[in-house]
This record gives C-alpha cells, structure tokens and sequence, in this order.
C-alpha cells in the first residue's frame, strides 16, 4: 500500500508508534455467514505499507467471517476525531505473528493461551486460580505464540479521516482506491 503523502502523516499523527505499549482499541465490521453485520472490538497490533494488522484467536467467530469474506472495516475514534479504515483481509506472515505476539503485554500473552469455552464457563475464583497457576508454570519470556494465534492485515481501499470541530460544522477528509490503483483525496462534510 503506497497511500498518498497527507494519509500517511495524518496516520502518523493520529496513531501511536508502533514501539508505543499502549495500543488503540478498534471496532473490527466483518459480516457473518447469514448477511448480518457483525462487530467487536480489537486491539490495532500496528500498521505499515501493507495495511493495518489485528491479532486473535484461530477458532473466534471473526476469523471464519473475515475468511469467509475478506473484506472488513475498523474504526478508531478518539474525542473529535475518528478514522474508518475499509479494506480487504489477508493472513498476515509468520515473521509478523511472532513479532506481535513478542510485543504483546504479560496479560495479552497469557490471554492468547487461557481465552477458552472451557475456562470462560469456570466461575471466577476457579478463572481466577487456573490464570495464577498458568501464569507461574511459565515464567515471563517463556511463552511463544500458541497454535491458535492467528494475525490479520486489512489492506485499505478507503481510508475516512473525520475531525469535528465545537465551533463550526465538522468535516472528512477520504482516500478513496480506484480500480486502476491510484488514490483520489476528497473533503467531505462531517
């Protein structure tokens, strides 16, 4: 993805470096097998040339949609602004699952090895002490990705930068890919 030169400095003000701990929740739109729009939210592990990536589980429910039908929007919103990235859906590389999951906190580690039916149907002190024991089985640094750690780009086709203003009307600003691959930059009203 080569974007346009005002995408990708609005995309690098808006959004934090990708060696930045704190990573922004996202709304992930996918659609199911029946036609429905569905959404939830997820972490924006980082974002580069290719697109912007989300990691998950292998057997959740967005993951058979979204290999279903590649296609997603994400959405992030901040006080006054809000940028919806469409695109299309790709698995993203090996090098990049294990370079996100390193850079995962202690907590999202573990979360990748214990979010189960079986431990989500556990009332919460029993949760709570197989968490404690798995986290003291392995030590921090120990854990690699589980088989089940799946990563996603979503390579943009259109990028919608929104920015509201208390004093006046707001306003968006679009990057829009055209089938011959080239980017088209409108101003839109908010």
């Amino acid at each position: 993805m080569t974007l346009p030169v005002s995408a990708a400095e609005l995309l690098t003000e808006w959004l934090p470096s990708n060696d930045d701990p704190v990573r922004p929740l996202m709304t992930l739109g996918t659609i199911d097998p029946s036609g429905y729009p569905d959404a939830r939210s997820v972490l924006l592990s980082e974002y580069d040339n290719d697109g912007f990536y989300f990691h998950t589980d292998s057997r959740s429910r967005k993951v058979g949609e979204v290999t279903a039908n590649p296609r997603a929007v994400l959405t992030l919103v901040w006080p006054g602004r809000q940028l919806v990235v469409q695109g299309d859906v790709s698995p993203a590389s090996a090098e990049e699952l294990d370079r996100a999951y390193a850079h995962r906190s202690r907590y999202l580690q573990l979360l990748a090895w214990l979010n189960t039916p079986e431990l989500a149907a556990l009332e919460h002190e029993e949760r709570l002490a197989r968490w404690a024991a798995f986290a003291a089985e392995h030590p921090e640094g120990t854990l690699s990705a589980p088989e089940t750690w799946a990563g996603f780009v979503v390579k943009p086709v259109r990028l919608t930068f929104w920015h509201g203003d208390p004093d006046t009307a707001s306003r968006r600003l679009e990057f829009a890919l055209t089938p011959s691959g080239e980017w088209t930059e409108s101003i839109l009203p908010g």
